[in-house]
């Protein structure tokens, strides 16, 4: 379980970087700004996915190693 989390924080944060650096510097790479529903809000998006990646670290950081 520790493994799975750590992977899905990852995903998050290079996710919410990829959002980020796209807003900023125009690179067409990354999940956010495909999604259409989320159109004017990509960069509180991305933001929420950086949150979301840390707390999935620390969240993982708290479980026992097997």
């Amino acid at each position: 379980m520790k493994q799975v989390l750590e992977i899905l924080g990852f995903l998050a944060l290079v996710q919410g970087v990829a959002g980020l650096v796209h807003e900023f510097t125009d690179w067409d790479w990354g999940l956010v700004q495909r999604l259409g529903f989320l159109d004017g809000h990509e960069i509180y998006a991305s933001v929420a996915l950086l949150v979301l990646g840390v707390a999935l670290f620390a969240a993982a950081g708290s479980r026992k190693s097997v």
